[in-house]
């Protein structure tokens, strides 16, 4: 089973309230190869929101306690990100997920690249809290920029390829 962001399968849960969706991620998810997680959403904010960024480094450090998320208006939402983070690994391990691909540049799901905590959009390398919480536990996550059907196949069985293929359900 593949984990995806929500925002990638075309829900309205971004902190603008929009989305980022991707066509292969709706198809995912459609042949029942995908579920989805907005650990935002599970951690109690509303959509819109305000921004939030991890602060003192990245979400490696968040678990580690040496870092801490915040709103851009400067209210501490560590606790909220950390308990969203074990339910998203819950579920993830509930479904037997082995790969996820999230939201770049979420300080929840970001696997490369996320905010340096000035909210001036500057990035950084690193992971947002929840990526690093499942890499911690073995479950391999990628980027939205990856998510493309070379990329995903080899996580699929051949039957849910060959349905995506017989059906043209790829972007």
């Amino acid at each position: 089973m593949i984990l995806l962001s929500s925002c990638l399968a075309g829900f309205n849960v971004r902190y603008d309230g929009g989305n980022a969706r991707r066509p292969l991620a709706v198809k995912l998810l459609a042949v029942g190869a995908a579920i989805t997680v907005c650990p935002e959403i599970m951690a109690g904010f509303d959509t819109p929101r305000e921004p939030a960024e991890i602060q003192g480094g990245t979400g490696a450090d968040v678990l580690a306690g040496r870092a801490r998320v915040v709103t851009k208006s400067g209210a501490d939402v560590t606790a909220n990100y950390l308990m969203a983070a074990r339910q998203v690994l819950a579920i993830a391990q509930k479904h037997q997920v082995t790969v996820a691909y999230l939201k770049q540049k979420s300080p929840a799901c970001g696997s490369k690249v996320i905010y340096d905590g000035n909210f001036a959009g500057h990035r950084i390398a690193g992971r947002g809290v929840t990526t690093a919480l499942l890499q911690q536990h073995e479950i391999r996550v990628f980027g939205d920029e990856e998510l493309t059907k070379e990329h995903v196949a080899p996580f699929l069985s051949p039957a849910v390829v060959k349905l995506l293929d017989k059906h043209n359900l790829v972007e």
